[in-house]
This record gives C-alpha cells, sequence and structure tokens, in this order.
C-alpha cells in the first residue's frame, strides 16, 4: 500500500528543496502526496506559496496537487533577513519558464483544508513538517481524535543542546521552527502521535558547504539539479567557522529520513517544551514528557548521496 503523505513547510530553500524530494519519491511511485501546506514563518507567503506551485508545476505530474496558504500567525517571527530568500527562489527563470499552472491556491486555510483531508482518510496519513507546526495544533486543539488518523508526524524541530534563536528576551537555548510557535508544539506534544524529530544537533554532520555546491555545479546541465544549486547559492554556506546563519540540511534531512531511515541512527527520547516565558520553544527531557524518535547521527556520504539521486530521478519520468 502506498504511503499517504501531506507536507507542511514553511517557504525556505530548504523546504522548497525538501518539496522537490517529495515530488520525486511520489514519480517514483513510493508515496502519495495528498496536500501541502505552507506557513510564512522562513519566508513570506505569496513567494513562498508560489515558489511552491511553480515547483510543483515545473518539475511534477502531479499538477492538481493540494496546495493550501496558512494563517499561522508568530509574536516570535524569523529575520527578515532569512525570509527574503523566498523571493529570490520565487524569481529564478528556471521556476518561471513554466509559471503555477492552472490548478487555483486552495480557498482553505491550510489547517482547515488538513482537517478535511484527515477526516475523510480511510487509513492512516504520515505527516511531514519542516517548519512549525501551527496548523496540525489548530486542527488538534478542534478535533483531538483526529490525531488517531495520523500514523507518524516527521518534523525538523527542537533541540537539546545549544538553540539558534539570538533574539532579545529569549535565553538561546530554543531552535526556530519551535520558537515561531512553542503552544502549536506543546499540543502536539501533549497528544499520543508517534513523533519522530530531527533537530539541530541531528544536522551537525551535514552543513551547506563550497563543494556540495561545486559538486551540483557540475551536476546543472539537469534542470531539476540546476534549480537546486541555483536555490542554495542565496544562502551562506559553512565555510570557517560556524554562525547562526550557516546553512545545514535541516529539512532534506527530514525528508531524507522520513523515506529512508538507514541513512541515520536514531535514540528514544520522553521529552517535553516550554512553551512561554524567556525559554520558550525550549525542548527538553522528562519523565512526564512524550515519547520520539531522534536522529542523533547521520552516514555524511550515504545522506548526499541518497539525496542527489532523489532530486535526479524526477528527471527519468
Amino acid at each position: 500500500m502506498t504511503e499517504k503523505v501531506y507536507f507542511s513547510h514553511d517557504g525556505g530553500v530548504d523546504d522548497l528543496a525538501s518539496l522537490t524530494m517529495l515530488l520525486s519519491y511520489e514519480q517514483q511511485g513510493l508515496i502519495e502526496l495528498v496536500g501541502v501546506g505552507v506557513v510564512p514563518a522562513d519566508s513570506y507567503l505569496e513567494p513562498a506559496v508560489a515558489a511552491t506551485r511553480k515547483i510543483i508545476n515545473r518539475f511534477s505530474q502531479h499538477h492538481d496537487l493540494l496546495v493550501s496558504a496558512s494563517d499561522a500567525k508568530s509574536s516570535d517571527p524569523f529575520p527578515k533577513e532569512w525570509r527574503m530568500d523566498s523571493f529570490t527562489v520565487d524569481a529564478l527563470p528556471i521556476l518561471n519558464e513554466f509559471g503555477e499552472g492552472d490548478k487555483e491556491l486552495s480557498y482553505n486555510t491550510a489547517a482547515d483544508d488538513l482537517a478535511t483531508i484527515l477526516t475523510a482518510a480511510t487509513e492512516p496519513i504520515t505527516l511531514v513538517f519542516t517548519g512549525p507546526v501551527s496548523d496540525l495544533g489548530t486542527v488538534l486543539e478542534q478535533d483531538p481524535s483526529l490525531a488517531n488518523k495520523i500514523d507518524r508526524l516527521v518534523v525538523m524541530a527542537g533541540t537539546f543542546g545549544a538553540g539558534n534563536i539570538a533574539e532579545p528576551e529569549q535565553d538561546g537555548t530554543a531552535e526556530w521552527n519551535v520558537f515561531w510557535d512553542p503552544q502549536a508544539f506543546k499540543v502536539v506534544f501533549d497528544s499520543n502521535i508517534k513523533i519522530q524529530m530531527v533537530g539541530l544537533e541531528s544536522t551537525h554532520e551535514v552543513p551547506l558547504t563550497p563543494a556540495d555546491r561545486l559538486r551540483w555545479a557540475k551536476l546543472r546541465s539537469h534542470p531539476v539539479m540546476d534549480f537546486i544549486g541555483q536555490a542554495y547559492a542565496t544562502v551562506p554556506v559553512l565555510t570557517h567557522f560556524e554562525t547562526n546563519s550557516t546553512y545545514f540540511l535541516w529539512d532534506v534531512l527530514t525528508i531524507a529520513f522520513a523515506q529512508n531511515p538507514t541513512l541515520v541512527e536514531t535514540k528514544q527520547m520522553t521529552v517535553d517544551v516550554v512553551p512561554t516565558g524567556q525559554n520558550r520553544g525550549r525542548t527538553f527531557e522528562t519523565p512526564a514528557g512524550h515519547d520520539i524518535e531522534f536522529v542523533y547521527h547521520v552516514d555524511h556520504d550515504a545522506f548526499f548521496k541518497f539525496f542527489e539521486e532523489t532530486i535526479l530521478a524526477i528527471e527519468n519520468y
């Protein structure tokens, strides 16, 4: 039976590369994408939605795929400089050659569409979230029973080491996806959903480096890899030392793990999240928390090989 997958992302470069991977999986018959939600966290909504639709139209045969815009908001927005990347990716000529296609954007919010998909599901659905879980939190608050329609949640979120927040009135312990909406993440942790989690430390072995860019540049005769190279050219790589802007393949790792768990090593943890206060968004271990499967090690070479083979497989269809 083909795995049914709903994907929610927040419009960053890594998110859009992740969408491309999922489209490849679908073309290979490995999954069935049932919907895509876009949250304006690491992006601005309009260009992130437009880029999403253009990627689907350019690199997929599933032109009627449901795409929904989230109405979620945060009192702790991502830095504007990071969010601007969505405008750049949306403007890439390789995406604009064919445009957004004829399928109209959903008139419903992403949360409403997710609730409808889950309600109608006759078999459990896999949720993959590479941005904040705001829409899932909304769904569960409105109807907690829909958690029973979810097979698993694979999510890029959290850290159990140093965070990546450098903002006033925050103690630096949180990761951005959770920090953007910690209350929603608390709702999800308080549910009975099976959670598989990729955190900041999960991706320390897969930073974006100049060597990766050069390798992709040498594959640019393939339109889909040309897109990947152009998109990642907009973000800072790891060169001499890590900063809070250094790019790791957080979301791509999440997608790869969801489809090929042999690339990583995981451990069981019992965790919770702080929903408010100066340490809001901090994920921490506690016996009273939610059992999760957490990625703690990645096979670097196997991961990059899998990513590139998955992307290039699009051209075989």
